[in-house]
C-alpha cells in the first residue's frame, strides 16, 4: 500500500488497484466493486487501449461495459503512438478529474509495468530510432530470445539481471535504447518514487494453477469461437506494428504464413498464455504492497470493502 502526500480536501482520495494474471476474473471483479463503491473504472490492460483489438484481448463485453463508467478501454488505435509514459501522463490528468467527483477510483489490468507507471511513476527514457528497433526485430526473428539475451548481458549486465529475459519486447526496448545513446538502458531508471496525491490500496487476485490453466485454456476456446482467426486476419496489413506483437495474434499470423496448422496455432495460444499469466504472477509478487486474495472468494468484494475501510 501506498500513502501519497494528501491534497487539502477533507475527503481521502484512494486508487484501488485490482491486478493478477490473465483469465483471473479481474474485470468481473472490478465490476462489482464499482457497482458497490459507485466508482469508475481506468484499465490497466495494455492492449484493450486499442479499438481494433477485442476478441483478442478479452475487452469486458458491451453488457459489462454499461454496468460501470470505463476508461482507457477502445480509447486509441494500434496506428498510433501510446507509451506507458502517455499513459501515465493520461491518467494522472484523469484522475484528477474523477476524484473531483468520486472518493475511490478502480484501476484494473494485467499489464505491471503500467500499474507500476501509475502508482510510482514512469522512467523517461530516450527515443530510439525506428530504424534500431527494426534491426533488433529482425535480429529476434532471425535468431531467436537466445541472442539477444547475451547481446543484452554484454550491453547491460545490470538491467540483464533485473529484466524478464523471456520477454522479448523488455529486451528490444532495452537493446534499442542502449544503442541509440551508448549508455546502458539501466543508467536510464531511477530508484526513486514519485508521490501520488491520492492513496492506494493494491489487490492481487489469484487462483490455483490448474484452475487458471483451465481457464485460460477455455478462454481461447471462446476466442476462436467468437471469431479470432478473422480478426486477426483483418489486422494482417498492421502485424509489424509493436501493438499485435503479443500471444493470441502472433500465433495466427504464423498459421496464415503456413508456418503452422490452425490447431497447433491454437495450442500455442494456449501455451503461450499460460506462460504470459506466469510471468505476470512473478511481476506482481515482487510488490510487497500487494495483499493477495482468492479470485472465487464468494465474499471477495466484501473484503475488498473492508481492507478500504480498514485502510
Amino acid at each position: 500500500m501506498v500513502l501519497g502526500a494528501m491534497d487539502n480536501r477533507s475527503t481521502v482520495k484512494t486508487l484501488i488497484v485490482i491486478a493478477g494474471p490473465t483469465a483471473v476474473g479481474k474485470t468481473a471483479v472490478a465490476i462489482e466493486l464499482a457497482k458497490k463503491l459507485k466508482a469508475e473504472i481506468i484499465s490497466a490492460d495494455s492492449r484493450q487501449f486499442f479499438k481494433e483489438m477485442s476478441i483478442g484481448t478479452a475487452k469486458p463485453t458491451d453488457v459489462e461495459l454499461s454496468q460501470a463508467e470505463h476508461h482507457f478501454i477502445n480509447s486509441h488505435s494500434i496506428t498510433e503512438n501510446f507509451s506507458v509514459g502517455d499513459f501515465e501522463k493520461q491518467v494522472l490528468a484523469l484522475l484528477e478529474i474523477i476524484f473531483q467527483k468520486h472518493d475511490t477510483v478502480i484501476l484494473v489490468g494485467g499489464s505491471g509495468l503500467y500499474i507500476k507507471a501509475i502508482c510510482e511513476g514512469f522512467d523517461e527514457l530516450p527515443t530510439a530510432s525506428p530504424q534500431i528497433r527494426e534491426s533488433l526485430n529482425l535480429e529476434f526473428k532471425e535468431k531467436g530470445i537466445v541472442y539477444l539475451q547475451e547481446k543484452l548481458k554484454l550491453a547491460d549486465p545490470v538491467y540483464y539481471q533485473q529484466v524478464d529475459l523471456n520477454n522479448p519486447q523488455r529486451i528490444i526496448r532495452a537493446l534499442e535504447v542502449t544503442e541509440s545513446t551508448g549508455k546502458p538502458f539501466s543508467s536510464y531508471r531511477k530508484a526513486e518514487t514519485n508521490k501520488r496525491p491520492f492513496q492506494i490500496i493494491k489487490i492481487g487476485l489469484n487462483l490455483p494453477r490448474e484452475v487458471l490453466y483451465q481457464r485460460i485454456n477455455q478462454r481461447v476456446d471462446d476466442m476462436i469461437t467468437q471469431g479470432l482467426v478473422e480478426e486477426a486476419r483483418s489486422l494482417l496489413p498492421y502485424r509489424d506494428l509493436n501493438a499485435l506483437n503479443t500471444v493470441g495474434y502472433a500465433e495466427l499470423f504464423d498459421y496464415f504464413d503456413g508456418k503452422t496448422d490452425l490447431k497447433t496455432a491454437v495450442e500455442l495460444i494456449k501455451q503461450n498464455t499460460r506462460r504470459f499469466a506466469k510471468r505476470q504472477l512473478t511481476w506482481f509478487r515482487k510488490d510487497e504492497e500487494i495483499k493477495w486474495m482468492s479470485a472465487d472468494s464468494p465474499d471477495l468484494i466484501d473484503v475488498i470493502v473492508d481492507e478500504l475501510n480498514s485502510f
